[in-house]
C-alpha cells in the first residue's frame, strides 16, 4: 500500500469496508439468478424481475432517504444498512435448507436488501468529502473505483465457483461474510462527523429539501446532460445485464462456474478504465476523456450478442472487458466532478436526485431485457438492449460535454465557472453494472 492508503487509517478501514461488500454483490449477481434458474427454474422474465426488484427501492425511497442523508449524520445510517443487508443474506441458506425457498423468498430479499443499498450508497457517496480533506478526494475515488472493479472481478469468479461447487443458494452466503467485514471496518473507523444543525432541519420540510434538490439536478446544465445520460445508458445496461448469465448458459452453453469465471475475467475493464480514466483526463482534459469512456469503450458492447459456443466466447469477453472500462472509467470522472462542483450540503440530495433517475430505469431495463428476451429470443433481446449502450452516449456528445475539454470545477449559487475552466486537479475520480 502507498500514499493515502498507508497514511490515512479511516480511509483504510472505509476502503476495506467497500472493497468487500463490492466483493459480497458480485457474488450475489452471479449467484442470485443462478439460484433462480439452476434451483427454482425461473423462467427468462422472472430472472428480469429478479434483478429489477433490486433497484427498485431506488424509485420508492430513492429521494427521501437524499433529505435524511443530508439532514443527519452519514455512518450510523451506513452501519444500519450493513447489518440489516448481513441478515438478510444471512437468512436465505438458513431458510432454503429447511424448505422455504421460493422466487418469492428471492424477490423479497432483493426489494430490502436494494432499500439497504439506497441508505448505504447515497451515505457513503455524502460520507467520502467530509473523511478526506480535498486534496486527497481525487487519490481516494481513484482507489475506490479501482478496488471495487477488482473485487468485482474477484467476486464474479468466486460466485460462479461456489455456485458450482456448493450451489447457487450457499454462495449467497459469501455475502453475508463480506457484510459482516463492512460492518467491522466501519465501526472501527475514528472519525466523527459535526451533527447537523437541527434549526436547519426545523425550517424546511421533506418535500421542499426533495424539491431542492430535483432542482439542482434538472437546473443545472452538466448535472442535468450527465443524469439524462446515466438514465438512458442504464436502461441499456441493465436490459443485458440482467439476461446475461442466461444467455450464457442457454445460448453459449456454459456451466454455471464458466459463467462465473468468463464475467470474472471481462469485469478486468473496470481496472483498466480506472487507470485509462485518470491518464485521459491529464492529458485530454476531463470532458474529452469521459467521451471516450462513454461512448469509445463502451461502444464495444455490440460485440456481445455475437457470441457463441467455443471460441466465439472471446467475442463476449471483449465486448464487456470495453463495457467494464468505460463505465468505471466515466463512473470515477463523474465522480470527482459531482464532489468538487456541488455545494457540500446539498450532495447528499443530489447524489438522492440523480440516483432517483438513473437508477430508476435500471428496473425498468431489467424488465424489459427479461420480457425481450421472451418474446423475442435471448440473441435478439441482446441485441436491442447493448444496441442502446453507444446511443446514449449520444447524448454526451451533442450536449455541452461534447464541447468543450474540461467539467466546470466549481459552482457558486446558480452560477458555475466557464466551461473550459480548470481548477489545481482536474482528475475526476462504484463495479460496473450502472452508471452513478
Amino acid at each position: 500500500m502507498s500514499g493515502l492508503l498507508r497514511r490515512h487509517r479511516d480511509f483504510r478501514l472505509l476502503w476495506c469496508g467497500e472493497t468487500a461488500g463490492k466483493f459480497g454483490a458480485a457474488v450475489t449477481t452471479v449467484a442470485m439468478p443462478l439460484a433462480a434458474v439452476s434451483t427454482l427454474h425461473a423462467s427468462t422474465f422472472a430472472v428480469g424481475l429478479l434483478s429489477a426488484c433490486g433497484w427498485l427501492p431506488w424509485l420508492l425511497i430513492g429521494l427521501p432517504v437524499g433529505v435524511w442523508v443530508d439532514r443527519t449524520r452519514r455512518r450510523p445510517l451506513m452501519l444500519g444498512a450493513a447489518g440489516l443487508s448481513l441478515v438478510l443474506f444471512a437468512a436465505v441458506p438458513v431458510l432454503a435448507r429447511y424448505g422455504g425457498l421460493s422466487l418469492g423468498l428471492l424477490i423479497a430479499v432483493a426489494l430490502l436488501a436494494g432499500a439497504a443499498a439506497v441508505v448505504f450508497q447515497t451515505a457513503y457517496s455524502a460520507y467520502l468529502p467530509t473523511l478526506l480533506a480535498p486534496a486527497d478526494q481525487a487519490e481516494g475515488n481513484a482507489k475506490l473505483h479501482g478496488s471495487a472493479s477488482a473485487a468485482q472481478i474477484a467476486g464474479q469468479g468466486a460466485g460462479g465457483f461456489l455456485a458450482q461447487l456448493a450451489g447457487a443458494v450457499n454462495a449467497l452466503s459469501a455475502q453475508a461474510a463480506t457484510f459482516l467485514v463492512s460492518l467491522l471496518c466501519l465501526l472501527r473507523i475514528r472519525h466523527r462527523e459535526p451533527r447537523p444543525d437541527p434549526r436547519d432541519r426545523a425550517a424546511r420540510t421533506l418535500f421542499a429539501d426533495i424539491a431542492e434538490g430535483l432542482r439542482l439536478v434538472t437546473g443545472d446544465v452538466w448535472f442535468r446532460t450527465l443524469t439524462l445520460f446515466g438514465a438512458a445508458s442504464n436502461l441499456a445496461l441493465m436490459g443485458y445485464q440482467s439476461i446475461a448469465a442466461v444467455f450464457l448458459v442457454r445460448e453459449a452453453g456454459l456451466s454455471p462456474g464458466a459463467v462465473g469465471g468468463l464475467l470474472a475475467l471481462a469485469s478486468t475493464g473496470g481496472i483498466a478504465g480506472a487507470f485509462l480514466a485518470r491518464r485521459a483526463a491529464d492529458r485530454f482534459g476531463t470532458a474529452r476523456a469521459m467521451l471516450l469512456c462513454e461512448l469509445g469503450l463502451s461502444g464495444t458492447a455490440l460485440l456481445i450478442p455475437l457470441a457463441t459456443h467455443g471460441a466465439g466466447i472471446l467475442l463476449y469477453v471483449a465486448g464487456s472487458f470495453g463495457v467494464s472500462a468505460g463505465v468505471v472509467g466515466g463512473n470515477s470522472l463523474n465522480a470527482g466532478f459531482r464532489q468538487r462542483y456541488c455545494p457540500p450540503a446539498l450532495l447528499g440530495r443530489l447524489i438522492a436526485g440523480s440516483s432517483f433517475l438513473n437508477y430508476g430505469t435500471l428496473p425498468l431495463g431489467a424488465l424489459l431485457g427479461g420480457a425481450l428476451g421472451s418474446a423475442l429470443g435471448l440473441r435478439t433481446a441482446m441485441w436491442i438492449m447493448t444496441a442502446g449502450v453507444p446511443l446514449a452516449a449520444l447524448i454526451l456528445l451533442f450536449s455541452p460535454v461534447g464541447a468543450v475539454r474540461d467539467l466546470p470545477v466549481r459552482r457558486t449559487g446558480e452560477e458555475e465557472e466557464g466551461p473550459g475552466a480548470r481548477g489545481p486537479d482536474p482528475e475526476g475520480r462504484d463495479g460496473a453494472a450502472a452508471r452513478h
